[in-house]
């Protein structure tokens, strides 16, 4: 049976996510920084709490955590260790609140890194800082009992096999808590399942396969073989992307997003399958409850 997840923020249910930025924070002295950080990455777990909640109340069955959950973590300038906030024991316990409340109700969260997480990149300072984030997210994924950390496969830089083979150099050498939640996504520019599934396949990385992205990269694979191909990839159940595009398939740009997700989009065969398929769609949980609501499954 399919568990659709949600993606990160609400349209109308009154949750958010709090954020900075290191220019306002940069007016503060670090001690004043550092309490204002506290406050807020406190808050964002307990909204977190929030949207499990929500989702359990609504048979939403996975929910995909924002990448800036703790905000600036990683920035040059105000980044932190959650050891240094105040009050950070209650700040991780929190979070864990959050991965005992998901794994006693059978919710699945999920991360997906910001595009600029590149790990095929030929500049080393870009990798480095993609491998920072991802530690940190890593973190956070421990403590509420995330079991995915999605990222593209970046460039191309104009070698795709050059850029692969960089790509598979950076994950073998991933620590464990981010190689063994690492997956690897098709985009609908650069890199196709055809081109993915080899490297998942050799490397034991699990393929997200968004048939959105595959619609607008075709590269020669079905969709049911391009289904089957990611599901061999997958230890765990798997994880798979579902959107519409804004003006339809017949517009110049088919890959912008709908609010919406059309149901004939949704591949006839993922609906007797036991899957994640994160609804990538800008009316959030309007969306996914609009789409159960046609499926009978609310």
């Amino acid at each position: 049976m399919i568990r659709f997840g949600l993606c990160c923020i609400f349209k109308e249910y009154p949750i958010k996510f709090r954020q900075t930025t290191a220019r306002y924070l940069s007016q503060f002295s670090r001690k004043e920084q550092r309490e204002k950080l506290s406050v807020l990455c406190l808050t964002n777990a307990k909204n977190l709490m929030g949207a499990l909640q929500f989702c359990h109340q609504n048979r939403i069955g996975s929910f995909r955590i924002n990448s800036q959950i703790l905000p600036l973590k990683t920035h040059p300038d105000t980044g932190y260790d959650i050891a240094d906030l105040p009050g950070s024991d209650h700040i991780i316990d929190t979070f864990k609140g959050c991965g005992i409340f998901s794994r006693t109700h059978n919710i699945r969260t999920t991360f997906h890194p910001d595009q600029f997480i590149v790990l095929s990149s030929p500049t080393s300072g870009v990798v480095e800082r993609s491998i920072a984030d991802l530690e940190y997210q890593a973190q956070v994924a421990q403590w509420v009992n995330a079991d995915v950390i999605n990222i593209h496969g970046g460039g191309v830089y104009g070698d795709k096999l050059s850029a692969l083979k960089r790509l598979e150099r950076t994950i073998a050498a991933l620590s464990e808590p981010v190689r063994k939640r690492l997956t690897l996504e098709n985009d609908d520019k650069s890199y196709s399942p055809a081109d993915l599934l080899p490297l998942c396949l050799r490397m034991g990385i699990p393929l997200v396969y968004d048939v959105h992205h595959h619609r607008c990269l075709n590269d020669g694979l079905s969709i049911e073989e391009a289904t089957l191909g990611s599901t061999k990839t997958w230890d765990r159940e798997p994880v798979f992307h579902i959107s519409s595009p804004k003006n339809g398939w017949g517009a110049s740009d088919i890959r912008k997003h709908h609010d919406y997700i059309d149901v004939k989009d949704l591949p006839e065969s993922w609906l007797s399958m036991d899957i994640t398929v994160e609804v990538e769609a800008k009316a959030k949980e309007l969306a996914i409850l609009k789409l159960m609501q046609e499926l009978n499954m609310n």
